[in-house]
């Protein structure tokens, strides 16, 4: 795309939307001011309004430039509208990041400002009667199925991509499927994965060996276990290299900024499978190193009582106000997804849903027991995987682990899944490229016609 001149001003423009700060309690009329990105360089009159879901973390006004849904509005005449997620980036409610704070930090508080954009903007340049569509890849692509279902007077049609819908305190499926992942490449990479980790775990058991862990991982400081905790967070550390990197495999995010997007299963299994750097634990201290010089880490920070006291401090200034404490405490209250060691079929140790609940208590005083009544709580709320709508489409890939909580067969005509075989998370979202997958291209248009389609309806 060229953007000529004030076109290209225009996108990265932030701009302010006052929003209510409880949307559900009409005696508070306190406000806060939301941000918001535009682009009107491909609406023509009548066409359609795009709204892109901001997620955990930033808004990042890449998106206005570049994505697959600027693609979709260019042949549409579409207007394109991006809302940041209240409690992220710069969108502050509050002055800080308390527990008291953040009872104001929640899906449906995110819905209703969404709701009142829709309804104040739509007033306000005369879009009211336009058709609008809702955009979100991931925890947004929720929101984008939520909106629709809980808003059908303002959003005509959703497009929901990797989206958990089904919440569940416990998720042992995601590491199942990074098993399956990382088979797919090769059989025996999950299996060396297991090794390691095995022979890792067995000697966090003998603080002997902590001097050697300390240099075979490159750890910021010398290794101290003190609890459960502190292996646990180890232990979950190390594995989230694998984690990360079989959730985006081959996804095309450089535009966002991201980096080690050239370090793929295939690289990772590479790795797990050279025999010149040794034993498989060995190998599992190569590829950790490999992602902390691709990070341009220069040690890593495994210290459990670190990560306490980041995820502790309450202010817009924290080192975990990027949105570390946010996400976790939407976990702890609405969504659980804890990504656990507990089931069998799968390569890692060590990191039990007890670890991950407790962290609902030290960071927010919120008990095991409130978790789980809550997770309840949005699965009625929202209804899981029995969604009844129209004009949703779910896209998801295989390879990503998140396709375990979401939809990925059609529900009904009106609720279709577009199952993406080989691909990642949110894949079908970004950029097109030469040397993507037939399917991620065929997914790309068949979504192309359904929008189409329903724009017509």
């Amino acid at each position: 795309m060229s953007l000529q001149g004030s076109k290209a001003k225009a996108v990265f423009e932030e701009l302010w939307f006052t929003q209510k700060l409880d949307h559900f309690n009409g005696a508070d009329s306190r406000e806060w001011k939301q941000r918001y990105f535009i682009n009107e360089s491909f609406y023509k009159p009548g066409g359609p309004v795009f709204l892109m879901i901001g997620g955990e973390g930033p808004a990042n006004p890449a998106w206005m430039q570049y994505g697959t849904w600027l693609t979709y509005a260019e042949k549409l005449g579409a207007l394109c509208l991006m809302l940041e997620h209240r409690f992220y980036g710069k969108s502050h409610p509050t002055v800080n990041l308390s527990t008291d704070s953040l009872r104001f930090l929640s899906s449906r508080q995110a819905l209703a400002d969404l709701a009142h954009f829709r309804t104040v903007m739509g007033k306000a340049q005369g879009l009211t009667n336009s058709r609008w569509v809702a955009f979100g890849g991931s925890y947004p692509g929720s929101l984008a199925a939520w909106f629709r279902l809980k808003y059908p007077h303002l959003v005509h049609a959703s497009v929901a991509t990797s989206a958990p819908v089904y919440a569940t305190v416990n998720f042992p499926e995601y590491l199942e499927v990074v098993w399956h992942s990382l088979a797919s490449e090769n059989t025996e990479c999950p299996i060396l994965v297991k090794k390691a980790s095995d022979t890792l775990v067995a000697q966090l058991k003998d603080p002997t060996t902590f001097d050697n862990i300390t240099k075979d991982f490159n750890l910021c400081s010398k290794l101290q276990i003190q609890t459960e905790m502190d292996s646990a967070y180890l232990l979950e550390t190390l594995a989230g290299n694998f984690m990360d990197v079989v959730q985006y495999n081959e996804d095309n995010r450089g535009f966002e900024g991201a980096v080690g997007g050239n370090i793929t299963i295939k690289v990772l299994c590479g790795v797990m499978a050279n025999a010149s750097l040794g034993d498989p634990y060995a190998r599992y201290a190569a590829v950790a190193r490999l992602m902390m010089d691709t990070l341009s880490l220069k040690c890593l920070d495994a210290s459990f009582s670190n990560y306490t006291r980041d995820m502790s401090n309450t202010s817009w200034d924290g080192p975990a106000a990027g949105g570390g404490r946010q996400w976790v405490y939407q976990t702890c209250s609405e969504f659980g997804f804890y990504q656990s060691t507990d089931s069998p079929n799968q390569p890692f140790s060590g990191f039990p849903l007890g670890y991950q609940v407790k962290q609902c208590a030290a960071f927010y005083n919120i008990s095991a027991e409130q978790v789980a009544e809550a997770v309840a709580q949005t699965n009625e709320y929202y209804g899981g995987y029995d969604i009844r709508s129209s004009r949703i489409v779910f896209p998801n890939g295989s390879i990503d682990p998140w396709h375990a909580l979401g939809i990925t067969q059609d529900i009904t005509a009106e609720l279709p899944a577009v199952f993406i075989k080989g691909t990642a998370h949110c894949a079908n979202m970004y950029p097109a490229r030469s040397q993507d997958l037939p399917q991620l291209s065929l997914a790309r248009d068949h979504i192309f016609l359904l929008l189409q389609q329903w724009l017509k309806q």
